[in-house]
């Protein structure tokens, strides 16, 4: 069986031409071009632009797709019940819930005011929901349309479904809606408003 021998390190010295590194300090080359950036302008306008971008989204938020006018009244109900899947635990490990237990936020927290899905770019809809609530007993809800804009025309506070997580969430498929607490569980109510004249 061969046995390897001992190696030993050596210098070989230079074993050719040397050249310096000409390609140049990547965080150099960043910073030159910010700064020529911040010199002539540009970066300035960028952040204008980026500004008015954000102001008009948050102005008039992309509208939620999928939804349509209800043309007839339908209702039933949500239960907000969760069932945990593992034990939860506090910082020093006592159990606080235990994994398989059925909770209702309802039982601890009722919904105080209901909650009104509707569009605000339909007149319509607007209308019927001023007209039908008020600002203690309903959270109107736009699901398109500037709530800044309904703000400020109705003299009342307007929420936005943002992305559609709540009508996603509640299975609402056409507006208005009408989301209200019936015991321990929750009513979603479709509204088929009458035809305008």
């Amino acid at each position: 069986m061969p046995v390897a021998a001992p190696l030993a390190a050596r210098d070989y010295g230079q074993q050719g031409t040397i050249f310096p590194i000409l390609e140049p300090d990547i965080l150099k080359s960043i910073e030159t071009k910010l700064r020529a950036a911040e010199a002539s302008g540009k970066i300035a306008a960028m952040n204008k632009d980026l500004a008015k971008r954000t102001t008009a989204l948050v102005k008039r938020p992309p509208p939620v797709v999928g939804l349509s006018t209800a043309t007839k009244t339908r209702s039933w109900t949500y239960d907000p019940t969760i069932t945990i899947g593992d034990d939860i635990r506090d910082h020093k490990g006592a159990l606080i819930i235990a994994r398989g237990r059925r909770i209702n936020p309802l039982d601890t927290v009722g919904l105080r005011q209901s909650l009104v899905f509707l569009d605000g770019d339909n007149a319509g809809q607007v209308a019927w929901a001023l007209k039908s609530t008020t600002q203690l007993n309903a959270k109107l809800i736009l699901t398109g349309g500037s709530p800044f804009d309904r703000m400020k025309a109705a003299q009342r506070r307007f929420y936005f479904d943002q992305g559609g997580q709540l009508v996603g969430k509640f299975g609402i498929h056409a507006l208005p809606a009408v989301v209200e607490q019936q015991g321990k569980v929750l009513k979603i109510t479709e509204v088929a408003l009458p035809p305008s004249r």
